[in-house]
């Protein structure tokens, strides 16, 4: 990362944030074994251009990782570009069209990574809802709409290939709003992993499901009754991913074809412990008040964990047991 030109006051905050991230206890990855990824919904991320502290604070934070799933990027990309400048030329960004209506807020989702670790493999899609054919129009037509459709991109890192799955789910007045949507969405991945001309049956499924606790009827509908997502074992149990630390919006889920698939590890990033104020030492470049800092960082906390991507074990066993059954 590129911190020649920080200002002095910028520095300072710099060193401030880096003890948040300290305890955090995030594991370095290694080339081939294993790899840092995280999901982040950076509020309303190129509405406004931020201030260039808060820039330089959100690229130290993806800098943690080797791959962030972005939710709520806006259609204006400039402080997207700011970012990747200070990360780097080995950083790298997949990211889809915005939807340009109310419903879609002109929401984008990006895939920042860092090209020495991973390797996008090709993929990069919507995942569309499930369609009918309607009688009368005989024309085929979406059953319902997810308001932001999730992305999918495929990559590689060591010797695992992977379909990463981002969704911003809608909000709505309620909770009902969300519990078909969500349900919708878990049995899309079932059905398409398990297809034979899936890219991919590994899916690392991430983002903001608007889901207020890990045990309630949305998280269920999410990953409930059969379906395949998966909570790492490592994020059960956390404090939430909003700033208050009392809902657990933000989710990193999985199908895992091997039971084994995290290293162990895995939380949040709390930038906010401490308080706001002390990132901001110089009072002329600082956000208004607390409200205004949530457009500066976020009011969501970066969810992350590890995963081990050295699976040529595991690949020589299956070769082992096709030979011993032949």
């Amino acid at each position: 990362m590129h911190y020649s030109k920080a200002a002095p006051h910028i520095a300072e905050g710099l060193l401030r944030l880096r003890e948040r991230i300290d305890v955090a206890d995030i594991p370095p990855s290694e080339l081939d074994d294993s790899l840092n990824v995280a999901t982040w919904n950076i509020r309303e991320f190129g509405k406004r251009p931020r201030l260039e502290a808060s820039i330089y604070y959100i690229a130290e934070i993806m800098n943690q990782f080797d791959l962030v799933a972005l939710t709520e990027l806006r259609d204006d990309l400039g402080d997207l570009k700011r970012v990747m400048d200070l990360l780097g030329s080995y950083w790298k960004v997949v990211f889809c069209d915005f939807t340009g209506d109310r419903g879609g807020n002109n929401e984008r989702i990006a895939y920042l990574y860092d090209s020495r670790m991973i390797v996008f493999t090709g993929l990069a899609a919507e995942a569309d809802p499930p369609r009918r054919k309607n009688p009368q129009t005989r024309e085929y037509e979406a059953r319902f709409t997810w308001w932001r459709s999730p992305y999918m991109a495929s990559f590689q890192a060591g010797s695992f290939d992977f379909v990463a799955l981002t969704a911003h789910m809608r909000w709505g007045k309620k909770l009902d709003d969300r519990i078909n949507a969500l349900r919708e969405f878990g049995n899309w991945v079932k059905k398409r992993r398990r297809s034979d001309n899936a890219v991919d049956s590994d899916f690392i499924v991430m983002g903001d499901f608007n889901i207020p606790a890990n045990d309630d009827r949305a998280h269920n509908a999410l990953t409930g009754r059969g379906r395949v997502l998966k909570m790492p074992a490592q994020l059960r149990g956390l404090d939430g991913t909003n700033l208050s630390r009392r809902n657990n919006y933000d989710q990193i889920l999985h199908s895992p074809t091997q039971a084994d698939r995290f290293s162990g590890r895995g939380g949040v990033i709390d930038f906010l412990a401490g308080g706001w104020q002390s990132l901001y030492p110089d009072r002329r470049h600082r956000p208004r008040n607390a409200k205004d800092f949530t457009y500066e960082m976020s009011d969501h906390l970066p969810l992350w964990l590890q995963i081990k991507t050295d699976i040529s074990d595991d690949n020589l066993q299956i070769l082992a047991g096709r030979a011993g059954n032949g």
